[in-house]
């Protein structure tokens, strides 16, 4: 234990983190070896560069950005519906579709202690999140006979929970040995001095490092080889959240298939023309998601000569890969983007301290930064009222109560 405490100190000297060693002497054996073992755990290098960096902020002019194309799902005939829908659900009956939830949130901002995917809806009957996707792929069984390999991304934090949760209501009916639940990684939350936080006094604080993390964790667990086992072409990636997101939709995957892009992205319409909502764009004469917080109103107003909106198409977190396009991202680092978020903390004195306003950072890995990595994605805009109905917290206009409503309306009564 000596031989290792040396080793940590000259580490935490190094790197200015002293600090987190400040409590050791009343901590029990066992929670020393833990703290010291998490510290020799911990990159340092990694999360002070991301720091770093991260304090210059590097604008991106309206000169390098340049509209993707997109196809209206409403506006679509008759014909290119039924074949885009013929063509989505012969891949699905064939086998050749999975579903991937990201699910590794807690639902703190509901009020509720435990993994956002078991918040129960008031619903006739109740249904919870995670039931709400099932639901959803037993649809699709009963419609084409096969159980869809259903990957679901989870926490460090809440992975046990969901599992708990999910041993606890059967499966929901579903093919257990057809359900895989996965961790993603996590990364130490920062200060704005620039120093670690503890989340106890015998434990660092680290959070979810983001939904672009799930490339590499698919690769860790050795899930990207089992998807191949299975002869697995297309996976579906989408939220836990949204009620109304159907990740079986024959059109989307049709339409994706059809395009003969590897990546394919719902989208939604941006209606309020000063939302700072991040948008689908060419960036550097690639696809990306664009922050244009700084150009809102400059890029909103611009129109082809038909009056359609060329910078309006918002992200929903409802994507298709090719299985070979997550094998490529499997293998890239992908960026991090710095949120500044409230987090508890233990303070000076060793007591677990609850701020009133943001004090920390934290670095994220987002999905739609894989898109710059490919030539052209698949951009199909749909209908917000029928397709977007996230629960978000309590007090904005994503509310358990709007959810369930459009949910009883446009889903409960058709299954």
């Amino acid at each position: 234990m000596e031989n290792k405490l040396s080793k940590v100190r000259d580490i935490l000297k190094k790197y200015n983190q002293e600090h987190l060693l400040q409590f050791y002497n009343e901590l029990t054996e066992s929670q020393k070896s833990d703290l010291l073992n998490q510290i020799l755990n911990i990159d340092f290098e990694e999360i002070l560069s991301l720091y770093e960096k991260s304090k210059t902020e590097v604008f991106k002019s309206t000169e390098e950005i340049e509209p993707l194309k997109y196809v209206d799902k409403e506006s679509l005939s008759d014909s290119k519906l039924k074949q885009y829908y013929n063509l989505g659900a012969k891949a699905i009956k064939s086998g050749k579709v999975g579903v991937i939830t990201v699910a590794g949130g807690q639902g703190s901002r509901l009020g509720f202690n435990a993994p956002k995917g078991t918040y129960v809806l008031d619903t006739n009957p109740r249904k919870s999140l995670f039931e709400i996707v099932c639901d959803y792929l037993k649809t699709a069984y009963s419609k084409y006979k096969i159980y869809i390999p259903w990957y679901i991304m989870t926490s460090t934090s809440n992975y046990f929970d969901t599992i708990n949760f999910f041993e606890q209501n059967n499966y929901f009916d579903y093919d257990r040995n057809n359900i895989t639940f996965f961790n993603q990684e996590n990364l130490p939350i920062i200060d704005v001095n620039g120093k670690l936080v503890l989340s106890e006094i015998y434990k660092i604080n680290l959070a979810s490092n983001g939904n672009g993390n799930l490339f590499s964790s698919l690769k860790r667990t050795n899930l990207i080889k089992s998807m191949e086992q299975k002869k697995l072409q297309w996976l579906f990636v989408g939220g836990v959240d949204n009620v109304l997101l159907n990740p079986l939709d024959p059109v989307f995957i049709g339409y994706t298939i059809d395009s003969k892009y590897e990546v394919g992205s719902k989208t939604l319409f941006k209606s309020n023309p000063s939302d700072p909502s991040w948008i689908f764009a060419r960036r550097d004469k690639k696809p990306a998601i664009v922050d244009c917080e700084n150009f809102t109103e400059e890029l909103s107003k611009i129109t082809d000569n038909k009056g359609n909106y060329l910078y309006r198409e918002t992200n929903m977190l409802a994507h298709l890969f090719s299985l070979n396009a997550i094998k490529k991202m499997s293998n890239v680092k992908l960026s991090y983007h710095r949120a500044f978020r409230k987090n508890a903390f233990v303070n000076e004195e060793g007591m677990k301290q609850v701020p009133d306003k943001p004090n920390i950072y934290k670095f994220e890995q987002f999905v739609f930064s894989a898109f710059s990595y490919f030539d052209n994605i698949a951009l199909l805009r749909v209908n917000t009222e029928k397709e977007f109905a996230p629960i978000k917290d309590f007090n904005g206009p994503h509310n358990p109560e709007v959810a369930t409503q459009k949910y009883e309306e446009l889903v409960l009564n058709h299954f």
